[in-house]
């Protein structure tokens, strides 16, 4: 999919088609358009009761003339005092999605009337239009192909808009980024793949990548890490992103630290069958810090942002950790095993003290798919967060607003801590329920009460349904917020 996304001054001059929306309770009488035959369509659908505006109502027509606009796609904004960024994603990428069925090449759309904050609706509505055309079918031999080449924004605010529409345009493709990697499949995006594409990612977009191989990380003490890795013939890979938007504050870092899991069997705790098939999106935090940082480096918002990925499988094989083994971390605290599939909190250890201690961040989100518990309190549509900064926390969810991600942050009581303590070793890393809650709170014990926020995303990351701008697969979560945190930080 590669979608020109434009804008420009009404002139008459219009695509073949064009997408018109109106608030709920539009009357025949106040329609008014420059094109006849496209007024007296929209005329007919709201005289005969067919169109009156209310939430994602969508009426598509094909008219019987030779000029553009030949394809008219009406939508319904529903009320205006109730609308809002995320409403305007879901709208327009239905629209989108109905215009692509009748096969324009190119397509116009009218901005709606009465926008308050003019730059975030284009954003939004951007972003809705390109991330409802995205499909998964790299591996699909006949595909369905969307006609659509470019988009034009009709305004008479041309500067304003188009600066608006490239923020969109990136934030959109940064996430398509990140669910392009969600989707693909653990035999093709090995350890060592993401790293190459990390890689390819920092040098098209303007940041630094490192990425250490396993000698590497053993010289670095990250024990926990290298357990979990150790079964798996993709051997481990650790990928440090570092963007430098403040030089002149050079040791404000705000750390990204997205788990990497680019398969997880469950190790000797082994999954069932059904659990396995969807294992590929266990790195979907490591997709989205990658995402963001494409995102920051090209929007290029003024704060030092260093992103760490520690990638591996957890496997099976003579080599493999056991339950009621006894680890090491790097941070020099031993755990004991009580599950080999509460793998991810290992790996976050490590990459969490890493990006401390030798890349010396000073705030840390780590995002990760960590825990059935969290899609056991949320489900699907809210991401489970914990944090320890109250301050902290309020910036991620100010930012939230604007990227119509929702959250929910849960409690971090005393009681709950003493459930990580082990008999045997410094900590345990299956401390019970609330699952999402403890092994969170697992993680909270490597980050040197800096302040930090933990986003488990298990049940946003990956959805089995399309649903308006979300496709099937991987969502790409996280992408958007990450960017709109940085961006918030930065002012």
């Amino acid at each position: 999919m590669n979608i020109k996304v434009l804008a420009k001054k009404p002139s008459g001059n219009y695509s073949e088609a064009i997408i018109i929306p109106f608030y709920e309770g539009i009357k025949a009488d106040e329609i008014n358009f420059p094109v006849k035959e496209v007024e007296q369509a929209i005329r007919y659908f709201v005289e005969e009761n067919e169109f009156s505006g209310k939430f994602k109502e969508v009426q598509a027509v094909k008219l019987p003339r030779t000029e553009s606009p030949k394809k008219v796609v009406l939508v319904g904004l529903g009320k205006e005092e109730d609308s809002d960024l995320e409403k305007l994603r879901r709208v327009f990428s239905k629209a989108v999605k109905e215009t692509a069925a009748m096969k324009p090449l190119a397509v116009d759309v009218i901005l709606p009337t009465s926008l308050v904050e003019v730059a975030d609706a284009v954003r939004a509505i951007t972003e809705g239009l390109l991330l409802g055309s995205y499909k998964f079918h790299k591996y699909i031999k006949d595909k369905k192909v969307n006609t659509i080449e470019v988009i034009h924004f009709i305004t008479e605010n041309v500067e304003l808009v188009e600066s608006a529409m490239e923020e969109g345009e990136i934030l959109a493709q940064s996430t398509i980024l990140a669910r392009d990697l969600v989707n693909e499949p653990a035999n093709v995006l090995t350890p060592h793949k993401m790293a190459e594409i990390a890689a390819k990612t920092g040098r098209d977009n303007g940041f630094e990548v490192e990425v250490f191989e396993e000698n590497k990380i053993e010289e670095l003490g990250m024990v926990a890490f290298l357990t979990v890795g150790r079964a798996s013939e993709n051997r481990p890979r650790l990928i440090v992103m570092r963007y430098k938007g403040d030089t002149e504050n050079p040791n404000e870092i705000i750390g990204l630290v997205g788990k990497g899991l680019t398969y997880d069997s469950g190790g000797l705790s082994i999954k069932p069958k059904e659990g396995m098939l969807n294992m590929k999106c266990d790195m979907g935090g490591a997709a989205s810090v990658i995402g963001a940082m494409k995102a920051i480096a090209l929007l290029k918002p003024r704060l030092n942002v260093t992103a760490i990925v520690a990638a591996c499988e957890n496997a099976i094989d003579a080599t493999a950790y056991r339950g009621g083994d006894i680890i090491n971390t790097m941070a020099g605290k031993t755990v004991f095993i009580g599950s080999t599939d509460a793998e991810g909190r290992l790996t976050l250890a490590d990459a969490i003290h890493f990006a401390i201690m030798n890349e010396k961040v000073t705030r840390v989100v780590d995002v990760a798919t960590l825990t059935g518990g969290a899609v056991v309190a949320l489900g699907a549509h809210a991401t489970l967060v914990v944090s320890n900064d109250d301050e902290f926390y309020s910036k991620l969810e100010a930012s939230t607003i604007i990227s119509g991600e929702k959250i929910w942050r849960m409690p971090t009581f005393d009681d709950y801590r003493e459930q990580l303590k082990s008999k045997v070793a410094d900590l345990t890393n299956s401390a019970g329920n609330p699952q999402a809650i403890t092994a969170a709170m697992f993680v909270e014990e490597f980050v040197q009460k800096k302040p930090w926020i933990h986003m488990d995303i298990a049940g946003t990351a990956f959805t089995g349904s399309d649903r308006d701008y979300i496709a099937t697969g991987g969502t790409g979560v996280g992408v958007r917020t990450l960017y709109q945190l940085v961006k918030n930080l930065s002012e």
